[in-house]
């Protein structure tokens, strides 16, 4: 930025900077500004995360994602899918890196940090950095992303609006129950995904992918309905089964498709409606 050419500018770019100040998120008004983006990680206890804000203004909203195994957040903010989706809807667009590639959850091969203080770490900074509120932003993950997803909404399941898991559930042993109220959900699976099968499968001689309907029934009994499961996909779209909790404060969303073991922004988008229009801030 160039100097004032005479004083007489500078109460101008002072009012300019204090509407500046005004509009920023608390970290920037602060003085302290976000220094971290796209590009740049931002540090957190535990770890890291990368964040493609809104080009329109401050973000409604946000959505996280979670890689699936050996996935980095510098590949998926390179996903043009997220950038146009996260631009669509107006909100900020966030990918935290699992450390050593991987999801440290409750079965899963490796138990690199405590994850839930990992997340717990996470809101607070989108709060305090970029005024990012967890009333507004929805969990979601691919596979072993996905499975962390269902981790996340079992022992913290307050801390984010709702969730969407896409191809990754509980891994075995399955809780016997979560802490947490039952949450906004939505699962989406491929009923030919063969590296997750909805039945679940062994990785190696000590750990197991559950099967996804167990996973579901652990919520369904919380919520006091039915243990349905979808039976059949379409050949094209999703097929989805919703049932809801009684205290109309949390949702279960089976959906299932006729493909493998993939993700597509559009799955996470119709969730990210879903959850929005239940918890009144759709539009």
């Amino acid at each position: 930025m160039s100097c004032p050419a005479s004083f007489a500018r500078i109460p101008l770019a002072a009012a300019a900077l204090a509407g500046l100040l005004l509009s920023a998120p608390p970290a920037a008004a602060a003085g302290i500004g976000p220094g971290c983006g796209v590009e740049t990680p931002c540090a957190i206890a535990g770890g890291e995360y990368r964040i493609r804000l809104p080009q329109g203004g401050a973000p409604k909203g946000a959505i996280i994602f979670l890689h699936g195994w050996s996935g980095t957040a510098e590949a998926e903010m390179r996903n043009t899918a997220w950038a146009r989706l996260a631009e669509r809807l107006g909100v900020a667009f966030v990918a935290p890196q699992g450390e050593g590639g991987t999801w440290s959850y409750p079965g899963a091969p490796r138990q690199l940090r405590d994850e839930f203080a990992f997340f717990r770490a996470l809101a607070a900074d989108l709060k305090d950095r970029f005024g990012i509120s967890g009333e507004k932003t929805v969990l979601t993950g691919f596979s072993m992303g996905g499975s962390m997803t269902w981790n996340i909404a079992c022992r913290e399941g307050e801390l984010f609006a709702g969730y969407v898991a896409v191809a990754g559930a509980f891994w075995d042993p399955v809780p016997e129950a979560c802490p947490s109220p039952v949450p906004m959900l939505v699962h989406v699976h491929g009923t030919a995904d063969k590296t997750v099968p909805l039945e679940g499968r062994a990785i190696g001689e000590h750990w197991r992918q559950s099967d996804v309907a167990r996973s579901l029934a652990l919520w369904q009994r919380k919520a006091g309905v039915a243990p349905d499961f979808p039976k059949d996909a379409p050949a094209q779209g999703l097929a989805c089964q919703m049932q809801e909790a009684g205290n109309g404060r949390g949702l279960l969303e089976m959906c299932l498709h006729s493909g493998g073991h993939s993700i597509r922004a559009e799955w996470v988008e119709e969730g990210w409606q879903l959850i929005a229009q239940r918890r009144g801030w759709a539009g």
